[in-house]
């Protein structure tokens, strides 16, 4: 079986496994680490805390410092409200087309990974081959933000990654980050008619968008000149807000979905320290010297860190040469390469697939794009593999 069928079967397995970020992803886990482990791979399976949903972290080579990382989440979007053509959990081919859920997004790369595993654990590498395989990705890159701390307490720090994210195989060395949060409000109730007797949670949400939006006219006002991404500047968008029941109801509760996606650290920083200063200066003492319950409370969904463009970047350039592009670009979508990056490992994103037919229906992954991937895959051991004596 040629190494392309071989990738084909394994995906279809892959897409078999519901793994919705919603639910657990142990069975696909499970599967994974069942085909490392026949390989002889040293593998860790790392549960978050809820024990329903876990990391996978194998190696294969030699057990020394450095390596190739090559990374990969297992969970998917949801299909509910979509119109599918056919079950989009039983993969099906057709003109050169892959069809299922995760099929570009990214469980392709995933079942190349495998299939190339044995071939790789096979020769005399220099340098250790890790495999991750995380969980929530698509809802805030939780897995890879508990598996790096994990990695770092356990003196494991590849030189080189490589995120496997949809991108057409094109090598991409930067995309901004992404910070995700709520901010629910706890007011209290009461006749619209006399409204300085409750605490209106919809008013101070109201407040919290507007100095929202503070913050993003100074940060407009201070776009870094050598920013290379579009928009040039860090983000903010408010992306809903709930509250009320009539129109003389005094509303005891509010909630305000809201992001950011900065260009640099620094800038995030400083958006989270002014609101939060902000709440605990302004909103919640004017709040609680009404009705001293009132409470305003921040969840914060994701903060993804992003990808930072470099001038020297070990695996960019040897993917680049791989792939024989001439030259690396930055996408506007998130991934969890910034978090591999922050460890002081060369990260790159390059894999099969288009991000324009990821989250939709009937997604798919052509038998080309899969080729080239196992093509750069099969150059990256080659890189690895001792010369013969």
């Amino acid at each position: 079986m040629s190494l392309l069928d071989q990738t084909k079967a394994i995906l279809g397995d892959l897409v078999g496994f519901p793994s919705v970020s919603s639910d657990s992803n142990l069975d696909i886990i499970a599967y994974i680490e069942a085909r490392m482990r026949a390989i002889g791979a040293r593998t860790l399976v790392l549960p978050n805390d809820t024990g329903e949903k876990a990391n996978l972290f194998a190696s294969i080579g030699p057990d020394v410092p450095g390596g190739l990382l090559l990374s990969g989440h297992t969970d998917v979007v949801p299909v509910e409200g979509q119109d599918w053509t056919t079950d989009p959990f039983v993969m099906r081919e057709e003109d050169g087309r892959l069809y299922g859920r995760g099929t570009c997004d990214m469980k392709g790369f995933l079942a190349a990974c495998l299939a190339i595993a044995p071939n790789m654990a096979a020769r005399d590498l220099t340098a250790p081959v890790h495999f991750a395989f995380t969980y929530d990705e698509e809802v805030g890159c939780r897995g890879a933000r508990a598996l790096v701390p994990d990695l770092e307490a356990r003196g494991i720090r590849p030189e080189m990654a490589l995120v496997g994210e949809p991108t057409l195989m094109r090598v991409i060395e930067g995309h901004k980050g992404c910070c995700e949060y709520t901010a629910r409000f706890s007011g209290l109730e009461g006749h619209g008619s006399d409204p300085y007797v409750g605490v209106n949670a919809a008013a101070y949400a109201a407040l919290y968008v507007g100095k929202l939006l503070e913050l993003r006219a100074e940060l407009d006002r201070g776009v870094p000149t050598d920013s290379p991404f579009h928009p040039r500047q860090t983000t903010i968008n408010i992306g809903r807000i709930e509250s009320g029941t009539a129109h003389n109801v005094i509303p005891g509760k509010a909630e305000v979905d809201w992001e950011m996606r900065p260009v640099r650290p620094e800038d995030a920083d400083f958006v989270r320290e002014r609101i939060t200063a902000f709440v605990a200066d302004d909103l919640l003492p004017a709040m609680q010297q009404v009705f001293p319950e009132a409470d305003i409370e921040t969840e914060i969904i994701g903060e993804v860190a992003g990808l930072i463009p470099t001038p020297a970047n070990k695996a960019r350039d040897l993917v680049m040469e791989l792939t024989g592009a001439n030259g690396a670009d930055l996408v506007p979508f998130g991934t969890e390469a910034g978090l591999f990056q922050s460890m002081g490992t060369d990260t790159v994103i390059c894999g099969p697939g288009s991000i324009e037919q990821a989250h939709k229906p009937d997604e798919f992954v052509t038998l080309d794009q899969l080729s080239a991937c196992l093509q750069l895959l099969e150059g990256l051991a080659d890189r690895m593999t001792r010369p013969a004596t």
